[in-house]
């Protein structure tokens, strides 16, 4: 008798797993790793997850006569997975600059450098005859020594590379300042859907790295400010004594402090005045570190509350040209910015120690850092701020595979951008700004690349897909939900998954969990379609005071929207509807209200979603 029971109960749970697997399309790699236990249905870590992780020490130095970065590491490896590695894939963005590697887009010649040279390369006890010459961007290195299961490797690899002279999301920012991103050489992310990532990096899709922990130093010749990701560990060994009192201030302090100021840059009173110094840095369980270095920037500092329950605070820290007026409001927006989505949205406490903004070139996002372009225009500059800050969230506290899946991250920044711009610039102006950036640039074209479903992955479809389309997809979940549950989602998928790889199912799966609701018509709606956004009113049917509107929905989007009634006495009524209002039929709806006067105009409107054919969404007496 207990054993049919129990017999039943997995039936059960294999034709709801079954179910759910069927109405959404899982491509064969994912739903193997379903069928492996790593992932589960419930949205949940499965209970046979795991991830790898390196343990990175490393020491680099930035010679600013000949622009060379040069390193020496050691990674301890860890096979966490259940699969004996026979190769290990070991990747190098910044061999993008190399003229040999495909490149998404035209270049010149300020952008192309040599690329990578490997002096040296040890793994335990065996040396291997790598230079690095035939590398791309992912260079595959097939071991002596198998790397077992639960088995730790560490390698050992000595090399160099030039920092280009154009630079984009890295390379020299001037003469004498660097953004040094993507600057070693690491193990590609092994893991339990698509075993080694082998997607080349050719400047257009973003990142996918592990989770692993850094000790790493940067020397520079003096009078170089080192800013990185994690925490300065030796403040008082590089910097002058009254500029580490001032440093460590900001750390408790709520003002903006002026660290080092353009004269005090141009004399040599900030660093210590050894020929070179060495700025260590630690930064555990992050999915990169970065770092920048200039002899003549300005450095001001702060700090922030992010956890209002422990206090814990932020260090907030900006660099920039003495040019660049907008910059002198960087850790004052960055304040803003990181109490704001710390108690707002996503409502998750700042999860790291530090956050610094650069003045740069790329409008680019790294784990602890920003390095943004500077405008003469206050407004935008503060708004791109906020949406790279907003980064941290998604990918860096969430693990994103962003090469394949970057809606997970540009969709969920997208989003925080506009919400937090409601708060910065009152809804009407936050809307208005939204739609002019993001949507009508979206909406207004007919391309066919435009209307591919947003799951594809990012390598073949980017743009729109990745930031807009998800964007308003999330903001629609927000609609049907409300606020204080659709943030309660959110934070649960986020509490299952921050620190490990999702993958859109884990998100759709969790949003169904949580809420105790099978979206799956809305994922299927909003993710695997090819839908735009485009409301026609059919006819609108008058019974005494009782209205109907029929509407068709010719694009196919779930959208939520208004029924704006003008009455003959020029005054106004909005009725409100959710997506919910879809959920029965996806191509046509009727909607009621009653009248509370002579109705004279009826108006179909969708505010941020913008629709493709405004024209047939009036209708008039």
């Amino acid at each position: 008798m207990h054993r049919k029971i129990l017999r039943l109960a997995v039936l059960g749970m294999l034709f709801t797993y079954s179910s759910q697997a069927q109405q959404l399309y899982m491509p064969r790699n994912i739903k193997a790793a379903f069928d492996k236990g790593t992932r589960s249905a419930d949205g949940k870590p499965g209970k046979s997850y795991w991830q790898n992780k390196g343990k990175y020490n490393m020491s680099l130095t930035v010679t600013p006569d000949d622009k060379t970065v040069k390193g020496n590491e050691t990674i301890d490896y860890t096979n966490n997975s259940p699969d004996t590695l026979r190769t290990i894939a070991v990747r190098f963005v910044n061999n993008i600059h190399k003229p040999e590697s495909p490149r998404s887009n035209y270049t010149g010649q300020d952008f192309l450098t040599t690329g990578l040279k490997i002096s040296s390369f040890v793994i335990g006890a065996d040396s291997y005859a790598i230079d690095a010459k035939d590398w791309g961007t992912i260079g595959m290195v097939k071991l002596k020594k198998a790397i077992l299961p639960g088995e730790t490797a560490k390698l050992k690899i000595g090399w160099s590379y030039p920092l280009s002279k154009e630079s984009g999301r890295e390379g020299q920012l001037d003469s004498t300042t660097f953004f040094v991103a993507y600057a070693f050489p690491r193990i590609s992310v092994y893991d339990d859907y698509n075993g080694w990532d082998l997607i080349p990096h050719t400047d257009r899709a973003e990142f996918y790295n592990d989770f692993n922990d850094y000790q790493f130093s940067v020397t520079a010749p003096k009078n170089y400010v080192v800013w990185a990701t994690g925490d300065l560990k030796n403040p008082d060994e590089v910097l002058q004594p009254k500029i580490a009192q001032r440093l460590k201030k900001s750390y408790t302090s709520d003002e903006v402090i002026s660290m080092a100021n353009a004269e005090e840059m141009s004399k040599g009173q900030v660093t210590k005045q050894n020929a070179w110094n060495t700025w260590k840095f630690t930064a555990d369980h992050i999915t990169d570190i970065t770092f920048a270095l200039s002899n003549h920037y300005i450095w001001d500092a702060g700090s922030v509350i992010v956890d209002p329950k422990t206090k814990r605070r932020s260090s907030v820290q900006s660099a920039y040209d003495s040019k660049a007026t907008d910059f002198s409001h960087g850790v004052e927006w960055s304040k803003l910015a990181l109490n704001w989505f710390s108690l707002n949205w996503p409502g998750v406490p700042y999860p790291f120690s530090k956050m610094t903004v650069v003045q740069g070139f790329a409008d680019m996002e790294y784990p602890m850092m920003v390095n943004d372009s500077t405008t003469p225009d206050m407004e935008f500059s503060q708004f791109v701020m906020n949406h790279e800050i907003a980064h941290t969230y998604f990918p860096f506290y969430m693990g994103i595979n962003e090469t394949r899946y970057a809606y997970m991250d540009e969709g969920w920044a997208t989003t925080l951008e506009y919400l937090i711009a409601i708060d910065q610039l009152g809804k009407e102006k936050a809307a208005e700004n939204y739609k002019q950036f993001r949507v009508k640039r979206w909406i207004a074209s007919k391309n066919t690349e435009e209307e591919l479903p947003v799951i594809t992955p990012t390598t073949l479809a980017t743009g729109n897909n990745a930031y807009v389309k998800p964007s308003l997809a999330y903001l629609g979940l927000k609609d049907l939900f409300g606020d204080e549950a659709f943030k309660k989602y959110l934070r649960a998928y986020m509490d299952r998954w921050n620190g490990k790889h999702p993958v859109p199912w884990d998100f759709f799966n969790s949003i169904n969990n949580v809420s105790g609701q099978d979206l799956n018509w809305y994922w299927n709606n909003w993710f695997f379609s090819n839908n735009y956004i485009d409301l026609a009113i059919d006819k609108v049917s008058i019974k005494g005071d009782e209205y109907a509107v029929a509407l068709n929905n010719v694009g196919g989007f779930a959208i939520p929207f208004d029924v704006k009634v003008t009455y003959a006495d020029g005054t106004t009524q909005a009725f409100h509807h959710t997506p919910a209002v879809w959920k029965a039929n996806q191509k046509s709806t009727s909607v009621q209200f009653t009248a509370k006067k002579a109705v004279a105009a009826i108006v179909i409107d969708g505010g941020i979603y913008m629709d493709a054919t405004p024209a047939n969404n009036d209708w008039k007496k």
